[in-house]
């Protein structure tokens, strides 16, 4: 009987038993862990009363912290160099999810730039400026997009992301003197948040390949997982493919992630008639993506999907009926093999925009919105309470399913 998430065909384990979950994406914990340790407990606690049982969080922040909309401070300021501060950050939080029987998905490296991830690693080795997409001035996604996806061609670039990935895997916990290879509340390493392979295909399954293959070489007790979104909305321009990508046996579960306003499926300023029809491709593109876990006998973990406050509102206060009803759709899903698990995007808790609709800047409350979107977009609060409902009930179904 195994303290850790295993696979078995197309479920998790965990304890001998079934391990279905309904959780969060918590990218702000090793933050929090670092800086504001009081309100990390406060959210843990939160998180736990609700049911939830798993955190999505990123353990990859770089670059230099004068880079524009990211948020700081940063992981590796350089290559090659690491704030200890806060890696404590990330053992605290680690620690503290142990004793709240929670278990974590660790993200690795991020496509998009408002961590850093691939595209500052191909900053630091070719000495190129990074094209940033909005909100920067005349910024394309497709522009920064490709620059990103050279990382999957150079050589010196994954090999810098090599080293933090051997530098954390060989971490061990200062709090609790478990080694992070030995520690059960880490349920996967992920290779990275959304990657894409564009117009290498080719080159980025093999990357897929490399660095699953090294964290299987460094440690044998954790699952890996991709990241992936699956089938995009963006056609053969983002250059994943389902099967192909989870094909390998060293990925040893799918991951697909739904954003219909991203998208284009959703306007929320035209309310049930746009909800609705965002609501069929939503559940159309999650049962394709089902029926794709079920040929390759893995489990599938809906791990990003959110939705706007009402009318497209920022406002704390806003309603979320249409959220509401988009989570108890998704949700509703959970449990039903393969789809195993489910994280909504993102936990705010008690952290609120400065502005809403603002930017956020060095200084502002750490919500659920990453530094490059308008605050208040996609956060769940602690005072959402019409949401909160919705997320106790199917917590409390799924967590049945696991006794």
């Amino acid at each position: 009987m195994s303290d850790f998430v295993k696979v078995a065909g197309n479920q998790f384990t965990r304890k001998g038993r079934p391990y279905f979950f309904i959780g969060a994406n918590f990218w702000i914990g090793m933050h929090l862990g670092a800086f504001q340790r009081p309100r990390l407990i406060r959210e843990l606690d939160r998180l736990a009363a609700l049911g939830m049982r798993n955190l999505r969080i990123m353990a990859a922040f770089e670059g230099p912290e004068d880079a524009p909309w990211r948020l700081v401070p940063t992981l590796q300021p350089e290559a090659g160099l690491w704030r200890e501060e806060l890696l404590r950050g990330l053992d605290y939080l680690l620690d503290e999810m142990g004793k709240r029987d929670m278990t974590a998905v660790i993200c690795l490296n991020n496509f998009w730039p408002w961590s850093g991830g691939m595209a500052q690693y191909v900053a630091w080795q070719t000495g190129k400026r990074i094209p940033y997409p909005p909100p920067a001035t005349g910024g394309s996604w497709t522009r920064y997009s490709l620059f990103a996806a050279k990382f999957y061609r150079n050589e010196a670039a994954m090999a810098a992301s090599d080293a933090f990935i051997r530098m954390l895997l060989s971490r061990t916990n200062h709090r609790n003197q478990r080694p992070y290879t030995d520690e059960p509340v880490i349920m996967a390493w992920q290779l990275a948040n959304e990657a894409r392979g564009m117009l290498r295909p080719k080159a980025y399954r093999a990357w897929i390949l490399r660095t699953a293959s090294l964290i299987k070489s460094l440690d044998p007790n954790h699952l890996i997982s991709l990241g992936s979104e699956g089938d995009t909305a963006f056609g053969k321009l983002a250059g994943t493919h389902p099967l192909k990508d989870h094909a390998s046996e060293l990925i040893d579960y799918m991951t697909c992630h739904i954003w219909p306003q991203n998208w284009g499926w959703y306007e929320p300023e035209k309310g049930i008639r746009s909800y609705e029809k965002a609501e069929k491709k939503a559940l159309a593109y999650l049962k394709k993506h089902i029926a794709y876990a079920e040929k390759l006998n893995k489990p599938l973990v809906l791990e990003e999907f959110g939705m706007a406050r009402d009318e497209g509102s920022y406002a704390p206060e806003s309603d979320t009926d249409f959220r509401n009803h988009f989570y108890q759709k998704m949700l509703a899903e959970v449990g039903k093999a393969p789809l195993a698990g489910a994280n909504i995007w993102a936990w705010g808790g008690e952290g609120r925009p400065h502005l809403p609709g603002a930017i956020w800047q060095t200084g502002d409350d750490l919500i659920g919105d990453p530094p490059h979107e308008r605050q208040g977009w996609y956060s769940v609060y602690d005072e959402d309470k019409t949401t909160l409902e919705v997320l106790g009930k199917y917590c409390t179904l799924t967590n049945k399913l696991c006794m």
